[in-house]
C-alpha cells in the first residue's frame, strides 16, 4: 500500500484540484482530506456519508454553582481572563462563571479551587465522516470554528482511512494535505511514502515550498514537486527547477495555466473528468504515472 500526500507550503497553489484528479486516475484506493480546518475536497468528490463521528479534541472548565463559595481564587489563577464575575448591588460576587469562548481548558482553575467546584469536561471540537464516492471510499473531517487540536483530528481520520484500505486491500491512500507546515501538516506527513509538493512560480510560492520540503526532509519522506501554472512566470519556474536540481528533488510535472481548471471547479467536477483531453490533462496523467 502506497500513501501519497499532496501538500503545499501555502494555500491556493492548486493542491486540491490536483488531488481530485489523481483520485479519478487511481484505481483501488482510499481518499483522505486532512485539511480539517477548511476541508473542500468533498466539494469535488460529492460523498455519500455513511458514518459520522464526534471529535472531542479538548477540554472545557465548568463551575458547579452549588459548590462554589465565590472566593475568587480561580480569578487569580486563570491566565486567559476566561472567568467572569457577576456582582450584586453591593459589589459582592453574586455568580462566578467561565466563558467557554475564552477558556483554553488548561485546568489551572480546577487545581486552584479550594472546594473542588470546578471540573474539566471534554468538548466537541469537530466531526469526521466516512463516506462513499463514485471514485471510492473517502474520509474527511470538519474542525469546529476556533477549535484546536487539528493535528489529533488529522491523525484520527488517517487511522480510519488506513483501516478501510487494509480491509479492502487498497493499493493507494491519496491524501489531500493542509497548507503550511504546522501541526496538521506534520500529522498528515507521518507514515506517508511520498510527499507531492504543489507550488506556483511566485515568490511566496517558492518560499513556502522550500519550508515544506524541509519539513518532509526532516521526517525522511521522499519528495517530488509539481509546478502549477508554470507558464505565468518562466523565470521563477526556472528558479524552482534550479533549486530542486540542487536538492536532488524530481519535478514530477509542469501544469500550464488554463481557464478550464476554474470552470471545472465551478462545476464541482474533478478536472480530469471534466476535461479529459488537452495539455493539462496530459500533464496530470504523466504526474500520476511518475508517482504511482
Amino acid at each position: 500500500m502506497k500513501k501519497i500526500l499532496v501538500i503545499s507550503g501555502k494555500g491556493g497553489t492548486g493542491k486540491t484540484f490536483l488531488t481530485a484528479s489523481l483520485a479519478v486516475l487511481a484505481k483501488n484506493k482510499v481518499m483522505v482530506d486532512c485539511d480539517v480546518d477548511a476541508a473542500n475536497l468533498y466539494l469535488l468528490l460529492h460523498p455519500d456519508i455513511k458514518k459520522t463521528e464526534v471529535f472531542e479534541g479538548g477540554y472545557e472548565a465548568e463551575i458547579n454553582q452549588d459548590n462554589c463559595i465565590k472566593c475568587g481564587k480561580c480569578l487569580t489563577v486563570c491566565r486567559f481572563e476566561a472567568i467572569r464575575v457577576i456582582k450584586d448591588k453591593k459589589g459582592c460576587a453574586e455568580k462566578i462563571f467561565i466563558d467557554p469562548f475564552s477558556c483554553e481548558g488548561c485546568g489551572a482553575c480546577r487545581y486552584g479551587c479550594p472546594v473542588e467546584a470546578i471540573e474539566l469536561k471534554k468538548k466537541e471540537s469537530g466531526r469526521w465522516f466516512i463516506s462513499d464516492t463514485k471514485y471510492g471510499p473517502f474520509v474527511f473531517a470538519k474542525l469546529g470554528v476556533a477549535a484546536e487540536n487539528s493535528g489529533k483530528l488529522v491523525s484520527r481520520i488517517k487511522e480510519e482511512a488506513h483501516k478501510i484500505a487494509e480491509k479492502q486491500k487498497s493499493k493507494y491512500i491519496i491524501i489531500d494535505g493542509p497548507p503550511g507546515m504546522g501541526c496538521p501538516v506534520i500529522a498528515s506527513m507521518s507514515g506517508v511514502d511520498l510527499a507531492l509538493v504543489v507550488t506556483e512560480p511566485t515568490l511566496s510560492g517558492i518560499s513556502d515550498m522550500k519550508r515544506v520540503i524541509q519539513v518532509a526532509e526532516h521526517f525522511g519522506v521522499e519528495t517530488k514537486v509539481v509546478i502549477n501554472k508554470y507558464d505565468i512566470n518562466p523565470e521563477n519556474s526556472a528558479d524552482i527547477e534550479k533549486m530542486c536540481g540542487e536538492e536532488n528533488i524530481e519535478i514530477a510535472g509542469y501544469i500550464p495555466f488554463s481557464p478550464e481548471v476554474v470552470r471545472s471547479i465551478v462545476q464541482s467536477v474533478p478536472y480530469i473528468e471534466f476535461f479529459g483531453d488537452g495539455t493539462v490533462s496530459k500533464q496530470i496523467k504523466n504526474i500520476w504515472s511518475k508517482i504511482s
